[in-house]
């Protein structure tokens, strides 16, 4: 109740809806208070009813079941009519309410069972209170609401239940909602068409104009203006009277067969079988009785094929009528005319097409179950039993698909399909490699980053999809195709690594040790051998041999005497003189130990037969001696060994340290003696050593079992112990191969190893695939021969002598022919009798009682296989085209009509140009005879006709195709054949189009032309090339010559790439021509260093004669040289050493005098102890050789300190670890795995980089890793695919039709690799065939028979055009035989309209026009939003009036709409033209630029007119764009005092002198008219016309402005003139100073 008050009251109009609504809300309240009332006035007489019975709401549903059985109660009590509670007794008992109630019980469970049933939204209404005050304008629309009905329903049933059921699970949805109402929306319409021509050809006539709806009104807008306008017009007057009557022709009815057809079929029989009595008394003849049976039979049988045409000829009729000007009927007669129209004809009875019922369902095309796609479809069909005959309606659809699933317990799972991959095939480098690498032509042994490919294959998932190679051959899955794979596509190449071979790397050879016996534990004989060594430092790797093989370590001299142990001298004692005395000759004894042939010490026992070093005779000089100093060291040898040519020496030297006193002294010896020489290396230059040949091939060894036993495919074992063998040599250095004697037996390398034989791996292959399927369907034309193939894949390749890949991988053999495809074509059969109107219709009509005149006749189709066998009708219905013609118009030939032979083919052109072909017909039976048949004009009895004149062009269309390269063979350009580039570049051809065209501009065959189709023109695919650099330089050297430094070396860019060839790496930034690589290195500190000389003798330099002693100079050589094991041997330049390090040269020195004391020189300084600290001191020493004489000097303090101090005389050391190198790989690679080192530097607390022992010698921790394996990216160039198959036509016909192939990315580009082209598609101009299709002609005219109005025909003709396929080509007509092989289909529609109903309006008559084209879709828009209301399309018809006075008689004009996706929106606005005079025009324009009626807002639109009210009648005034009166230029207003123009007065001339020609010059002050330009007749001078009052009467605003500068120019004068006359207060005398030079430049001033 509450929702049907708030509905009505959203629907009542104006304020009566409120109200209504109020009402209806409080009728319950005033029910009661009646009630309450009445009761008080019933009970008048008795006592007065004052209580009445008061309820609560009901309370929840209990209950112990679900469902209806519950029950509610609620509150009952009896209240006073004021509203307190009383006593339930003084309410009446019979009227107590219930407190109880059945109700529904709601569970969890009902919850399935019930649900909201939502209603659609109604219309939406404009609220209420907002719609009273309505804006003047609307902007978005209006605001309102629309409501909705909802429903609790059970869901199986429908039934409505209670809502409180649906409450307890969901809230009721809103019953009501907000809406939009747009803006009303006008009826929009287009402008007028231009006016018709004259309805009469003389006197008065009508001419009309029309314009078409272009939106329809919506949303309560305006309606539609007429859409028709009409005037009257006159033409020359008609010199005969006009006819007042028309003929004209109703409609056909419908076709009906003739009535009494029971009586004329027993007429027929009974005419018939005396027909057949005389038939069968004329024919005796017993085969022309067989002949007619057989006929008989062939016609039956048609009739049976016939039963889908059930053809009915019968007849329909018309009305003809004679109508006045005002379409009133009137008799016949006043319609003079000498034919009137036939009012029947013979007509097709309708049938519709009836089909059979459906079949049953096909079973479902999926047998099996899949999750992935579980849906198959199944099939149901019906056939037609009754083709439609003369029926505008089709045959529905035969055949209807749905999907289905596949269920039941017994549905398999559909098979499922993975992919497999073969072994990986062996990795290769080469691939990697860029042209420049592969023209070197060094390929061997390469080693590095790789890549390598494997084969994917398809095999059913139901197979144990584990790693193949542990299955046995006959276990592995046939290969499917590859389509039936579904998944991603597993990675057919990948990168791999071939591990490069390490070089050996060893270390510098030892010092020769001394001359030991071969064999110290097998001392025999007197031959020994002096042996020296390397280690090797780098571990080779890299197989058996070859490369990875060490040098010899070894070198041997033999020498005679050896010993394995001996006595080494490790320094001398004092001299000790003899008998004890103070000085003079003595001995030095020797400090030995006992070494080894490797140096190490052992114990002294071992050298007990080593001849023991005796000790040394020496002197302590006496006081006054000559005093030597110690022998140096022995120098290293000159030689390493000695021949006939070398000898090694070594020496040793000492110098005078003091000269002896004159009288008793020892003398100092010659020179000569002070200088040893002994000899060294003494053994002969004769090395030897062993020599290693490379490791031979790992060959089984049968005496060894096998230790790794594991089996492959083939079970048998293949994995076990071999043997390998090397060949060694004694070889002499320089001089080849020895006596295996000459080198030391023990130390012999050995010639035996085992090795580990690789695992025998056989050929694995799939089983053969299953026969690809020979095509099923039959043949079109010839194909050539079909094959089919079946092929495996290879799985495991053959390795280490395992069995090869023998069989073929792939089989074809030859399908079986298919068979040809079955053909199926219309057979028409004879046309049966033309059947006329019934006589009895026709009655009082010409022929009627010949039996002659127009009919209709049938005739039989059947359908027949291609030899002629007879097929199914569905099949010619599927197969064979559009069905040929039932029926057709006959015409059964009157007495009078002229009968003549069906038109002949036309005859055959001879080719000539301009020649004519011919047609011919001939007239027949009693027509020959007549005279009138034998007019030629009237029945002409040949045709001609032009022959084409056969003259074509050919010329080119469209673009070239890209460069093509021809398939199989391919030149390739530059002598280079890189993986990849023959696909890619090379000579090949681009293609352009041919067309041809005859005479007329028509696209014919190319062929016509003797063209193949295509200009061919040979083009370049510039081959890529890549990147070329030079070689590598040369290392340079070591960057430090101690401690660690860089080397470098460099490549020069020799060739950028062009066309997509390998880019270059990246350049240096300085120098882009340049790429570097930098090593750290290490140069040995000890590897050059500084050898000295012991010091001359102190040159004294004020020699004291007599005693040879005092201050002088002594000087030694220091020379630098490289150290080697030996020690130094060879003299090099002084650079190479460091220079910071250099001992001195020269030195100040004292010379003894003979009696004083002489010291020894000072000792090494001792070691500063760490860390360095200035408290803490180094020092060394000397010891007295000569002690002094009486007289001479005592000796001094022999001690010498100096405190320790950093980076002077004390360092601390560090190690320091350089930065990591490049990525450094091996010769042979081109990227992969490489190694990065770094080095360590022991660095001395200044800075400098020292020798690594100092580090070492302190223990210090080396924590750095000096190598790190790293990754060089490798340049994988891109892959291609081969190109596709050219696909088909993009276009079967016309100019622009392309064919494409496309390739795809098989390995996409790496790193530096070259990258992929751009060009992956490629296009070629298809053939140029003509577009040939069937176009309709124009309508004809409406044409009604032999009448001047009513319901005729129009007709139009189908025509075979062709067209190049463009949009902007015009088809051109052609013979139909180019359309031949075209199915007759035009706009997408079978069926051919060539004929139509039309009506042809009578004279006077009102009438609709035809419908005009559907509008634009348009859509409801705010400001360009749409607001979601759909698009709309409106079409529209207009009425032609023909004669003013049936104007009531027209007919309503017409509009339809229909809704539409494609909509826009649009906006209208108003546009106004320029104003002539005081009007201009004013339309509204469409946001497309069309023009329109309706659509802008009217309160919006300009002025069209500003005329002036009263008008402006004052001389030389005109109105003004304000609609005010102004006066013209030159002249001013004069307004009268209601504010009016009163008259226009001249502006004087004012005159102003100028310069130039004061005599003559005139300038005139007088106002212009703005817009006018004002002309001076004299040439010289200008003139300004001032007009202070505007054309409104005001005061223009520049008056105000001159006004106003006048005001301030006056205050400026009258206050100067103020301070001019004012007398100055005397200055401060401050200021005087100041203001001094202004007062003399005023009294100056003054003065003049």
């Amino acid at each position: 109740m509450e929702l049907q008050a708030r509905r009505s009251a959203f629907r009542s109009p104006g304020a009566a809806g409120p109200r209504r609504g109020v009402l209806q809300l409080l009728l319950p309240l005033l029910l009661m208070r009646l009630g309450a009332c009445g009761a008080a006035a019933q009970g008048e007489a008795g006592a007065p009813t004052l209580y009445l019975w008061k309820t609560g709401p009901w309370g929840r549903c209990m209950g112990d079941e679900c469902g209806p059985g519950g029950i509610q109660t609620r509150a009952v009590w009896c209240a006073h009519v004021e509203g307190w509670t009383t006593l339930h007794t003084n309410c009446k008992q019979p009227e107590r309410p219930n407190n109880q109630q059945n109700c529904f019980k709601v569970c969890d469970w009902h919850k399935e069972l019930y649900d909201w049933r939502l209603g659609l939204w109604n219309q939406c209404q404009p609220v209420i209170s907002k719609s009273l005050e309505r804006p003047l304008e609307c902007i978005k629309g209006e605001e309102g609401i629309q409501v909705r009905e909802i429903t609790c329903i059970q869901k199986g049933k429908g039934i409505p239940a209670e809502d409180s059921i649906c409450e307890y699970f969901e809230p009721k949805p809103l019953l009501e909602q907000a809406c939009l109402i747009p803006c009303p929306q006008d009826c929009i319409v287009s402008e007028f068409s231009a006016w018709s021509e004259c309805s009469k050809t003389c006197g008065s006539g009508l001419q009309h104009r029309t314009r078409h709806v272009m939106a329809p009104p919506q949303f309560g807008g305006s309606g539609c203006p007429n859409l028709t306008e009409f005037q009257v017009c006159q033409s020359s007057p008609c010199e005969a009277e006009e006819s007042m009557y028309s003929l004209h022709v109703g409609p056909w009815s419908t076709c009906s067969m003739p009535h009494s057809r029971q009586a004329r079929q027993a007429r027929r029989r009974g005419k018939n079988k005396e027909r057949e009595k005389d038939r069968g008394k004329g024919v005796k003849d017993p085969e022309a009785r067989e002949l007619i049976k057989k006929k008989r039979n062939r016609n039956r049988q048609n009739r049976q094929e016939n039963k889908y045409w059930d053809i009915q000829i019968g007849y329909q009729t018309r009305e003809v009528t004679c109508t006045n000007k005002t379409g009133k009927a009137t008799d016949l007669s006043f319609c003079q005319q000498e034919k009137l129209p036939m009012t029947f004809q013979s007509c097709v009875v309708t049938k519709e097409c009836q089909v059979s019922e459906w079949s049953e369902w096909s079973p479902c095309s999926k047998t099996c179950h899949d999750t992935a796609s579980p849906k198959g479809t199944r099939i149901r069909m019906r056939s037609i039993r009754q083709f439609p005959i003369a029926s505008e309606k089709e045959c529905p659809e035969l055949e209807e698909k749905e999907p289905c699933l596949s269920q039941g317990d017994g549905v398999a799972p559909c098979p499922t399909y993975g992919w497999r991959t073969a072994e990986w095939t062996e990795c290769r480098v080469d691939p990697l490699l860029s042209q420049q690498d592969k023209r070197r032509g060094n390929q061997t042994a390469l080693c590095g980053g790789g890549i390598q490919t494997r084969e994917v294959y398809c095999v059913p998932a139901s197979e144990d999809l584990s790693h193949l190679p542990a299955r046995r051959d006959t276990e592995a899955s046939k290969p499917v195709d590859l389509k039936l794979c579904t998944g991603p596509v597993p990675n057919t190449t990948q990168l791999c690594h071939i591990p490069c071979p390490i070089e050996c790397e060893v270390s510098p050879w030892s010092a020769w040790g001394p001359c030991t016996y071969e064999n110290c534990n097998d001392q025999q004989g007197k031959k020994g051998f002096k042996l020296r060594k390397r280690l090797i430092t780098n571990e080779p790797t890299g197989g058996s041999g070859g490369t990875g093989n060490c040098p010899h370590l070894l070198e041997a001299i033999p020498c005679e005497e050896p010993s394995c142990y001996d006595w080494k001298a490790v320094r001398l004692g004092d001299c000790e003189p003899d008998n004890g005395k103070e000085c003079g000759p003595g001995t030095q004894v020797q400090e030995v130990v006992c070494i080894n042939s490797d140096g190490e010490g052992v114990d002294r026992q071992l050298c007990r037969d080593a001849i023991f070093p005796i000790p040394v005779a020496c002197d302590a000089p006496c006081p006054k001696d000559c005093v030597l100093s110690t022998w140096s060291a022995w120098s290293s040898c000159s030689h390493t060994c000695s021949g006939k040519t070398t000898e090694g020496r070594q020496t040793r030297s000492r110098s005078i340290l003091a000269y002896a006193g004159e009288e008793g002294g020892a003398q100092c010896p010659n020179s000569s003696v002070l200088q040893e020489v002994r000899s060294c290396n003494e053994h002969p230059c004769t090395v030897y050593h062993w020599q290693t040949g490379p490791w031979g091939q790992c060959i089984e060894d049968t005496s060894v079992s096998s230790f790794n036993t594991t089996t492959t495919w083939n079970g048998e074992a293949s994995c076990s112990v071999g043997m390998q063998t090397r060949k060694v040599i004694c070889v002499r250095v320089n001089v080849g191969q020895v006596g295996p004697k000459k080198c030391p037996e023990s130390l012999r390398p050995e010639t035996v190893r085992p090795c580990l034989l690789p695992c025998r791996k056989d050929c694995v292959v799939t089983p053969y695939s299953d026969w690809t399927p020979c095509p099923s369907s039959c043949k079109e034309g010839d194909f050539g021969v079909r094959k089919q193939s079946r092929h495996r894949v290879i799985i495991q390749l053959p390795a280490n002598r395992g069995r090869d890949c023998a069989d073929p991988l792939y089989e074809e053999k030859a399908c079986e022919a298919p068979p040809v495809c079955q053909t199926y074509r219309w057979k028409t059969h004879k046309w049966r009798r033309c059947q006329l109107v019934p006589w009895t219709v026709q009655q009082g009509s010409p022929g009627a009682q010949e039996g002659c005149g127009p009919g209709r006749q049938a005739r039989a189709i059947t359908c027949r296989k291609q030899d002629g066998g007879q097929a199914g009708i569905h099949e010619c219905f599927q197969n064979a085209g559009p069905v040929p013609a039932l029926t057709q118009a006959c015409q059964t030939p009157c007495q009078d009509d002229c009968q003549f032979t069906s038109w002949s083919k036309f005859s055959a052109c001879n080719g000539d140009c301009g020649a004519v072909r011919t047609r011919k017909r001939t007239i027949v039976g009693k027509s020959k005879k007549k005279e009138k048949c034998k007019n030629s004009h009237l029945y002409p009895l040949i045709e001609t006709q032009y022959c084409p004149c056969d003259k074509y062009n050919a010329q080119p269309v469209g673009n070239w195709s890209d460069c093509i390269l021809p398939e199989g063979k391919v030149e390739v350009l530059l002598g280079m054949k890189v993986q990849g580039d023959i696909k890619e570049c090379g000579q090949g051809y681009r293609y352009q189009a041919m067309a041809c065209y005859d005479q007329n501009g028509r696209l014919v065959e190319t062929s016509r032309c003797n063209s193949h189709g295509y200009i061919e023109e040979a083009c370049i695919i510039p081959c890529p090339s890549d990147c070329k650099l030079s070689e590598w330089s040369n290392w340079s050297r070591c960057s430090r010559s101690c401690g660690s430094g860089v080397k470098v070396r460099s490549k020069w860019l020799r060739e950028k790439p062009y066309n997509g060839g390998r880019p270059c790496p990246k350049l240096d930034h300085v120098n882009q021509a340049q790429v570097y690589e930098v090593v750290p290195c290490h140069s040995d500190c000890s590897q050059y260093i500084w050898v000295t000389e012991p010091w001359s003798v102190c040159k004294v330099t004020f020699v004291n004669t007599r005693e040879n002693c005092g201050e002088g100079v002594q000087t030694r050589k220091v020379r630098c040289m490289q150290n080697t094991a030996d020690g130094p041997s060879d003299h090099v330049e002084d650079y190479l050493c460091d220079p910071e390090e250099m001992p001195l040269g020269s030195r100040e020195c004292k010379l003894p005098c003979p009696e004083d004391c002489v010291i020894s020189e000072w000792g090494p300084w001792t070691r500063c102890t760490l860390p360095c600290n200035q408290s803490s001191f180094r020092q060394r020493s000397a010891y007295p050789i000569r002690q002094p004489a009486d007289e001479g000097k005592s000796c001094p303090d022999a001690v010498e300190k100096e405190p320790c101090s950093l980076n002077k005389n004390c360092f601390h050391y560090d190690y320091n670890v350089t930065d990591w190198s490049t990525c450094q790989l091996s010769e042979k690679a081109v990227c992969g795995n490489g190694i990065k080192t770094r080095m360590l530097d022991c660095v001395r607390s200044d800075g400098k980089s020292v020798d690594l022992k100092h580090c070492e010698e302190l223990g210090l921790e080396k924590k750095w890793q000096m190598n790190m394996s790293c990754m060089v990216e490798c340049p994988v160039n891109c892959q291609l695919s081969d190109w596709s198959p050219w696909s088909e036509c993009s276009q079967t016909c016309g100019l622009t039709g392309k064919m494409i192939r496309r390739r795809t990315v098989t390995q996409p580009f790496q790193g530096d690799g070259r990258p992929c082209p751009a060009l992956m598609e490629q296009s070629k101009p298809c053939l140029v065939k003509p577009c040939y299709q069937w176009q309709y002609g124009q309508w004809s005219l409406c044409q009604v028979q032999d009448a001047q109005c009513g319901e005729g025909t129009r007709t139009r003709n189908i025509s075979c055009v062709v067209s190049d396929g463009s949009t902007d080509d015009f088809s051109k007509v052609v013979d139909e035989e180019f359309c031949a092989d075209i199915e007759p289909i035009i706009d997408g529609n079978k069926k051919m309209v060539l004929e139509e109903t039309c009506t042809q309006p009578c004279p006077g008559d009102c009438y609709l026009k035809e419908w005009s084209w559907w509008s634009l879709c348009q859509l409801t828009c705010v400001n360009g939003d749409d607001l979601g209301f759909g698009g709309i399309q409106v079409r529209s018809r207009a009425v032609i009036i023909q004669e003013l006075e049936n104007q009531h008689l027209c007919p309503e004009q017409m509009l339809e709409t229909r809704s539409c996706d494609d909509g826009q929106c649009y906006e209208y606005k108003w546009m106004a033209g320029a104003w002539k005079g005081s009007s201009r025009t004013v339309w509204c324009q469409r946001s497309d630029g069309v023009n329109v009626t309706g659509g802008c807002l009217v309160v919006h639109q300009p002025d069209a007119d500003r005329s002036c009210n009263p008008l402006c009648s004052q001389p030389h005034s005109y109105c003004s764009e304000t609609r005010t009166c102004s006066c013209e230029e030159g002249y001013t207003e004069v307004m009268s005092s209601d504010g009016t123009l009163d008259q226009c007065t001249l502006i004087p001339v004012v005159v102003i002198p100028t310069v130039e020609d004061k005599k003559g010059d005139v300038k005139t002050s007088r106002a212009v008219h703005p817009t006018q330009s004002s002309s001076n007749p004299t040439g010289r001078g200008r003139t300004w016309f001032l007009q202070p009052f505007g054309p409104d009467g005001r005061l223009k605003t520049w008056v105000y402005g001159v006004a106003a500068g006048a005001f301030v120019l006056l205050i400026f004068i009258i206050s100067m003139i103020y301070l001019a006359c004012k007398k100055p207060k005397k200055p401060q005398r401050r200021q005087n100073n100041r203001l001094k030079p202004l007062t003399l430049a005023y009294d100056g001033d003054a003065d003049m």
